[in-house]
């Protein structure tokens, strides 16, 4: 294992909070009825259109509002870490796994701008080699453009590589690039069937796993699937 990237939200941060109260206040601003936070984190994953989309379909309004896209990106930027923290124990497995010889980097399909914003703002950007937000020319996950772009300024390969992520999309993303998968089952995007899984992915139920689980070694095996 020599390189190690990780999804953003529901993985390394908490951000479902801010997304919410974001998407509540487009919703409020074109005349819908708020969400609950767990609706809309619900509807996370696919980048800001896709949430933007779902959200307004949910609250009963146009879901091709001319600039909605727009506007939920303005309430966004207001409020990108007022409640958004790290999941306890991510900055002490992050200093971990690189102090174990990993590089680290971060792959998500939130928008690349924000995403460096909130990692320097709560203190995690220093951590990364490489970021990569879902609006570069690599396309967004399932995509593997992104992942495969890291892998190779990294100078590794898929096969030794290992994406850490808390969603379906996540798990198609390492599918697709032919990466090892590792899922966080702690993060809010963690929504399975029972036949998702073909044996051989990774778990952790707390960052504090991170470490252990990403290691060489024997331990790794108890916690495949």
């Amino acid at each position: 294992m020599r390189l190690i990237v990780f999804d953003l939200d529901g993985t390394l941060i908490d951000s479902s909070r801010d997304l919410a109260d974001a998407t509540n206040a487009l919703i409020v601003e074109l005349g819908g009825t708020p969400q609950t936070v767990e609706a809309v984190t619900a509807m996370v994953g696919e980048g800001a259109a896709v949430l933007v989309r779902r959200a307004l379909i949910a609250a009963s309004l146009d879901p091709d509002t001319p600039g909605a896209l727009e506007r939920f990106l303005v309430h966004y930027q207001q409020r990108l870490t007022a409640f958004t923290r790290p999941y306890p124990g991510i900055p002490d497995a992050l200093d971990d796994l690189r102090a174990g010889g990993c590089d680290l980097a971060v792959l998500t399909n939130k928008p690349q701008r924000p995403t460096e914003q909130i990692l320097q703002t709560l203190d995690l950007a220093s951590r990364f080699g490489d970021v990569v937000g879902g609006d570069t020319a690599a396309g967004r996950k399932p995509d593997p453009g992104g992942l495969l772009q890291i892998v190779e300024r990294a100078g590794a390969t898929p096969g030794e590589t290992v994406l850490v992520g808390d969603s379906p999309i996540d798990l198609q993303t390492a599918r697709n690039a032919g990466s090892q998968v590792c899922l966080a089952r702690y993060g809010f995007g963690y929504r399975f069937g029972e036949d998702s899984f073909r044996g051989g992915e990774l778990f952790v139920d707390a960052p504090s796993e991170l470490t252990r689980v990403l290691a060489c070694g024997p331990d790794r095996a108890a916690y495949r699937s």
